[in-house]
């Protein structure tokens, strides 16, 4: 099997992901997986696909992300890794697409309007 790789994006974070046969490393921008998310939430998001499937022990992974938040890179790997499992074994998209892992959440922070302070603050409000 040749290295897959596939894209995971979630509000303003990429993630670029690379699944090769292997022992279930994971390795996030160089660093160790458990390293880089340190909370067992953002780790448990990272190994759903994974663990979903069981495929933990049977796949590499690495991972170069950017931009966003902790969550949001999380959110984006875990969405690139469900993908890279479906091109792996189509048997795989039976098990993650009712979890809701292969779709992408379109959600964006909206932007701030001229002349307010925040995006949804109201104008003033003035009775004469």
């Amino acid at each position: 099997m040749e290295v897959i790789h596939k894209i995971g994006r979630r509000k303003t974070a990429v993630a670029r992901v690379y699944v090769s046969e292997g022992k279930g490393n994971i390795t996030i921008n160089k660093k160790e997986f458990t390293q880089y998310f340190p909370t067992p939430t953002l780790q448990y998001k990272v190994k759903q696909p994974l663990s979903l499937t069981e495929n933990a022990d049977n796949f590499d992974v690495k991972v170069n992300v950017f931009g966003g938040g902790v969550t949001g890179q999380a959110e984006a790997i875990r969405l690139a890794i469900s993908r890279a499992l479906c091109e792996v074994d189509v048997e795989n998209r039976r098990t993650l697409k009712p979890e809701g892992l292969l779709t992408r959440d379109p959600r964006m922070v909206e932007r701030k309007k001229f002349g307010q302070k925040k995006a949804r603050k109201k104008f003033q409000f003035s009775k004469r």
